[in-house]
């Protein structure tokens, strides 16, 4: 009976001395005020811990349903800097000038996620220094050189993408993982999305960053080669509603082309639409256009510098164009084309590749 008693009272003694929520202790030199803890929703900022800072101190508390990726900034200023929280004591210290190299202690998944940001950044630093030498040796012009050391920056920049997507590959139960996979999602198709969801550890399916994918994996579905594309309507530069059904089922095929004034890589490919839509615009083909500016003049200054002679909509609304949520576009430009009953043949297809899918079509 002894010995029961003696188990019993070591096994209530082990349960008060556990960790039951996290105490983050924060150093950072220079820091004055308040220090915020907080987590990126889908729309806001979620605030989960403030603390005064005391003698150069401040100590956050609370507790987190599993570990995951928070922000810590000093209240009131922009800069945050990125610490993976799980319940456990953790200790943060750097200074008010460097918040991108705090060392943050005792949180084994922090290890995890700057075990691969090291490396990260080492050659993040190699090839912006290549990518430097290329300028320099484009403003003497040397082309050639510089055209080499690009091909060295792309191959290098690739290489850190593979790091990411690697680790992704070899920890499916990581909860640094999620984090990893908003960093590339962007450049991959639905198949390899839905490849890289199904390959997780099911203990994932309820961090917001992977609920948040598989919505727009959803959404990436209704979009897809061989579905009909979603319908919608928005105001041209008149402010008259146009409805995108009573626009693709007029021609052959149509370009629904999501791009903006403000957006480097659209201004540059627009000439090649351009080209291609007088080339075919009398055999059926067409262009819809849908901008993410924000400003009307913006807008339409842009429509008339380039030459961009077919149809044109936005609600003005940025990233949050209505249209482009419904499509789950996330960077432009971005395009697909549909044929007069609203079946989506292709998508994003630029340059000559563009001519060539529109050709192939309407022969």
């Amino acid at each position: 009976m002894k010995k029961l008693w003696i188990l019993v009272l070591g096994g209530v003694i082990f349960a008060c001395t556990q960790q039951k929520g996290f105490e983050i202790t924060v150093d950072i030199g220079g820091a004055e005020g308040q220090m915020l803890l907080e987590q990126r929703g889908t729309d806001a900022w979620i605030s989960v811990d403030t603390a005064d800072v005391v003698d150069g101190v401040a100590v956050l508390k609370g507790e987190v349903e599993r570990p995951g990726d928070y922000y810590l900034s000093i209240l009131g200023q922009r800069n945050k800097m990125l610490i993976f929280v799980e319940n456990s004591k953790m200790t943060v210290t750097g200074a008010v000038d460097s918040l991108d190299n705090v060392l943050v202690t005792g949180s084994k998944t922090h290890d995890e996620y700057k075990g691969i940001d090291n490396q990260i950044k080492e050659l993040s630093n190699e090839y912006m220094a290549l990518y430097q030498q290329s300028r320099e040796s484009l403003m003497q012009r040397d082309t050639a050189k510089a055209e080499e050391l690009m091909d060295k920056v792309n191959e290098i920049y690739e290489s850190a993408n593979q790091l990411q997507e690697d680790f992704i590959k070899n920890n499916p139960g990581s909860y640094v993982t999620p984090y990893f996979i908003s960093n590339v999602q962007y450049s991959k198709d639905l198949d390899e999305l839905v490849e890289m969801v199904d390959a997780l550890d099911p203990k994932l399916d309820s961090v917001p960053g992977i609920i948040r994918l598989k919505e727009r994996i959803d959404k990436l579905k209704t979009v897809a080669v061989g579905q009909v594309a979603p319908d919608f309507t928005q105001n041209d530069p008149d402010g008259n509603p146009v409805r995108f059904s009573d626009v693709y089922s007029q021609n052959e095929l149509t370009l629904l082309d999501f791009w903006a004034a403000w957006c480097g890589p659209c201004r540059a490919e627009n000439p090649n639409v351009v080209s291609v839509y007088n080339s075919y615009k009398d055999e059926g083909f067409s262009v819809f256009g849908v901008s993410l500016d924000r400003t009307k003049e913006d807008w339409q200054k842009a429509i008339k510098d380039d030459g961009l002679t077919w149809q044109h909509v936005s609600d003005l609304s940025y990233w949050q164009n209505s249209a482009a949520q419904l499509y789950a576009v996330n960077s432009i430009p971005s395009s697909l084309l549909v044929d007069k009953n609203g079946k989506i043949i292709a998508k994003n297809k630029r340059g000559e590749e563009l001519r060539k899918v529109v050709a192939e079509f309407l022969e």
